[in-house]
């Protein structure tokens, strides 16, 4: 099992409870957050992941863990009929239809607050389900990855977008430093809450990524697994299909 990190370890709440209440703390400011720690690149990742989802020409997605939006914003460009953004963060969600309007999607793209342990669709209701930097908030990784199983089409697709560590050198080196010294004093800079962004950066290290992962999805019951490293390995694009 993969080890939990929690945001706040002192806290009486749960994994669940203290992941919303660190996205609500700093959702005003997480998009500035994703632009700085990842010098901006983020944004080509995510357009890879729409690249991948518009291949298969879905009618329906589901991004989990949506956040302020971003890649449900951007699913729009893969002409599906309807887009849901699904999380469990209301200050998160807030954001993320303020965006949603100022784009004029609210016909094509559904914010609403739910949990991807518990997701409140039907079985083989989605033909592509994504989620980016999200996995590895889920309180307990194989049922969030079972559910999300559940609610997808046969045939249809899952990719995953969420951060990795570099296994060559000297990336490995120059990550570990950056993670250590580099985020925390970024983190300062955008928040008085500390806790949140030591969160960021440990879950990272802890999420079990590339092939441990994969083999995660194996047991699920997905298909056609394979991850692709993005950035020398900062981050790592995950495909599955039912």
């Amino acid at each position: 099992m993969p080890k939990q990190v929690t945001p706040y370890k002192d806290s009486e709440l749960g994994k669940k409870e203290q992941v919303q209440k660190m996205f609500d703390t700093i959702s005003d400011k997480y998009d500035g957050l994703n632009r700085v720690i990842s010098f901006g690149i983020d944004i080509k990742w995510r357009k890879k992941v729409v690249k991948l989802v518009e291949r298969t020409r879905p009618k329906t997605i589901l991004d989990i863990a949506t956040g302020t939006g971003d890649l449900a914003i951007n699913l729009a460009k893969t002409g599906a009929e309807k887009i849901v953004g699904l999380d469990i963060s209301p200050g998160m969600l807030k954001v993320g239809k303020k965006k949603v309007e100022e784009k004029g999607l609210t016909d094509l793209v559904d914010m609403i607050i739910g949990d991807s342990e518990a997701l409140p669709f039907d079985d083989d209701s989605f033909d592509a389900i994504t989620v980016a930097f999200g996995v590895r908030n889920f309180e307990t990784l194989e049922k969030g990855l079972s559910e999300i199983y559940r609610v997808l089409n046969p045939g249809g697709i899952f990719i995953v977008l969420e951060t990795s560590v570099p296994t060559k050198t000297p990336y490995k080196q120059g990550y570990a430093f950056y993670t250590k010294f580099i985020l925390p004093a970024i983190g300062k800079l955008f928040s008085k809450d500390r806790d949140a962004y030591g969160y960021l950066s440990e879950s990272a290290a802890t999420f079990p990524y590339g092939e441990r992962f994969n083999n995660i999805l194996q047991k699920i019951g997905f298909i056609n697994v394979e991850n692709r490293p993005q950035t020398f390995g900062v981050a790592t694009i995950y495909t599955a299909s039912k």
